[in-house]
């Protein structure tokens, strides 16, 4: 009986601190982070703007960046833990041609779309048709 006792208390012993162990806190400062999860819609329009669309859940943090193709930031949206929706209608038609990416994270998960830029080039005409 004595040893049953002292296997169940370790059993429940070990069970506790490896419990205690997966809910540690991993932030300095001894607050754990809350993580917003988030749906995203990215498209264009016919007059060549990119819309953004973001719904996400209260009580944590999301960023919205535009990365030019050297990958500095062209423009960048914080949307903090109160804020539930976003609609972000950008121009692009002053950027020069390129790959941008567009990235959106929650600290943990990162969602990200590559935009194209290209400037078509004028076409001359193949036949010359003329009057006399």
């Amino acid at each position: 009986m004595k040893t049953l006792i002292q296997s169940l208390a370790l059993a429940l012993t070990l069970g506790f601190v490896s419990t205690a162990a997966s809910f540690a806190e991993t932030n300095p400062g001894g607050r754990q982070a809350a993580v917003a999860t988030y749906k995203t819609g990215i498209y264009t329009s016919i007059d060549g703007k990119l819309n953004i669309a973001l719904d996400k859940a209260t009580g944590g943090a999301v960023d919205i960046c535009l990365k030019n193709p050297d990958g500095s930031i062209a423009f960048n949206k914080h949307l903090g833990k109160g804020e539930s929706k976003s609609r972000i209608r950008l121009n692009l038609s002053d950027l020069p041609d390129g790959v941008y990416k567009v990235e959106i994270t929650n600290g943990v998960d990162v969602t990200s779309q590559s935009v194209t830029l290209s400037t078509q080039k004028p076409t001359t005409p193949s036949r010359l048709v003329a009057i006399n």
